[in-house]
């Protein structure tokens, strides 16, 4: 299902898009050396609850994991990239962490994830993974227009992650967004410019970058859901919910000023 949005449910997407951007951001603020994964899940569903949303991930139960995930954000730590299912773990100086949140508010979806260094040490692999995908984020920002192809975000994206020598998987990628949190299209951080489908304005699209150092390949946890690096090495992943407008693209996912 592809979704157009409406001018009254793109207003109701922007509320929901600063939302998740100030639990994202507030989770970062709370998380150094010594915060337990289990806290930051704690603390978001108190956000979450407070602001009369709903979680796009407690009772998310898709064919890829072992459902239904039963928490409110994911957290990857180091080596784990995607769906890290919060677990009774500290942080510590120098873990590199990612954030992932979806929640509905009024019926409408919007989803975001940021990586970052917890504590002072800045290990030069992890600060160059989270920068790459920042950049591959914001190139396929700068590639959505209304006439664009989804390709030609891939293309985007993917031009950013190759350039910088990282490989790409594309079993996990971006894609549309609205009433639920996962709808066509899909949009792989790689691929052909000018092919897929015709990018029209009210259509909302996450857009997120992600990438294992040393690896395309992921292997699942024993919890059914953490999807880590096969190799070990460490992961950065980037995430906005953009809103295509007659202009180009409104990112919905940035803090409020």
């Amino acid at each position: 299902m592809i979704e157009i949005l409406n001018p009254t449910l793109l207003s109701r997407a922007k509320e929901t898009g600063a939302l998740v951007a100030e639990i994202l951001h507030s989770m970062k603020a709370r998380s150094t050396v010594g915060t337990n994964l289990l806290d930051i899940d704690r603390w978001t569903k108190a956000m979450i609850t407070e602001a009369g949303a709903v979680s796009c991930y407690v009772d998310y139960a898709p064919s890829f994991g072992r459902g239904p995930f039963g928490h409110y954000i994911c957290t990857a730590v180091n080596d784990a990239v995607l769906h890290g299912l919060p677990h009774d773990y500290a942080l510590a100086d120098g873990d590199l962490l990612t954030l992932d949140l979806a929640v509905s508010l009024d019926g409408v979806a919007a989803d975001a994830a940021i990586s970052f260094v917890v504590g002072d040490t800045r290990p030069p692999e992890s600060v160059a993974l989270i920068e790459v995908t920042e950049r591959a984020l914001a190139a396929g920002i700068a590639a959505a227009r209304p006439g664009a192809r989804v390709g030609d975000l891939s293309h985007a994206i993917g031009t950013v992650l190759g350039a910088a020598g990282y490989p790409i998987n594309t079993e996990f990628g971006g894609h549309g967004i609205g009433s639920t949190m996962h709808q066509d299209p899909h949009v792989a951080n790689t691929g052909r410019p000018g092919r897929g489908y015709k990018l029209r304005p009210g259509l909302l699209l996450a857009l997120e970058p992600w990438v294992m150092a040393d690896t395309a390949r992921l292997v699942t946890d024993d919890d059914g859901w953490t999807l880590r690096s096969a190799t070990g090495c460490r992961t950065a992943h980037s995430e906005h919910t953009i809103a295509i407008t007659e202009d180009g693209a409104e990112i919905l996912t940035l803090p409020r000023t």
